[in-house]
């Protein structure tokens, strides 16, 4: 039995994270270990999308968020940054099926009117392709931050309060989580990020108040379904308190 089969089997499926995020990092010191372009190590991390996303879905996982692009990424060099973009493009138009096939429904967060109209337009097909789908909802953060996020909701609800709509009084968690990119959504139970790094990077940086962060020293690119079972397995051996003693979470 490979080792991916023994380690999905010790996952309690009682005890899933509904929602996982992932910091998908490593991919250009993964191609310069190898000689290559870093736009090879970002093509080759198709490859762990396609195989995290397939064993979220079976596993039973409800939600994935993926940090494919963030809104500090744009001041990468130009060639990266448009290789990048015609790379997500063309992916997302082949994935479409595979989405399809696996019952995934695409949702994106982020500064999306920010992306090149091609990318955005193709985005938005993939979207509407895919939004019967019920299994699980694999969602991109492009051109996204966690402080793009926070302003924008704060914007929102500052012309919400001026308009009348919404008193001062009113505003709390809910509130503020219903003004997010990720409103409708459940903030990740477990954060993993790749290649060592042992920071969040300005990823959702409201939801992930009480996730569980699992780092690992494996680039991005070589991330499989095995790598995923035991971060899963790792959050499962945590204990969950919320500030509570570990005496009143056993109650």
């Amino acid at each position: 039995m490979e080792l991916k089969d023994q380690l999905k089997q010790q996952i309690d499926i009682e005890r899933l994270p509904r929602h996982i995020a992932i910091i998908m990092d490593g991919n250009g010191r993964w191609a310069k270990e190898r000689g290559k372009q870093r736009l090879f190590g970002h093509q080759s991390a198709i490859q762990s999308v396609r195989e995290v996303s397939e064993a979220s879905a079976e596993i039973g996982v409800e939600y994935l968020t993926l940090y494919a692009f963030s809104t500090e990424n744009w001041n990468r060099p130009l060639a990266e940054v448009s290789g990048l973009m015609s790379l997500l493009a063309q992916t997302i138009k082949n994935e479409v099926s595979t989405m399809n096939k696996n019952s995934i429904k695409l949702n994106a967060i982020g500064d999306l009117k920010s992306l090149p109209k091609a990318n955005y337009d193709q985005l938005m097909r993939a979207i509407e392709d895919t939004s019967h789908n019920t299994r699980m909802t694999l969602t991109l953060a492009l051109s996204y931050s966690g402080r793009w996020d926070l302003t924008q909701a704060s914007r929102r609800m500052a012309k919400d309060v001026a308009e009348g709509r919404l008193s001062p009084e009113e505003i709390n968690d809910s509130t503020i989580s219903g003004y997010l990119s990720t409103a409708g959504i459940p903030d990740p139970e477990l954060l993993v990020r790749t290649s060592g790094e042992e920071r969040i990077s300005n990823f959702l940086l409201w939801q992930l108040a009480y996730s569980e962060l699992y780092f690992t020293p494996k680039y991005w690119p070589d991330f499989r379904k095995a790598d995923l079972y035991e971060a899963i397995l790792n959050y499962q051996h945590r204990e969950r308190r919320f500030g509570k003693t570990s005496e009143q979470v056993a109650k």
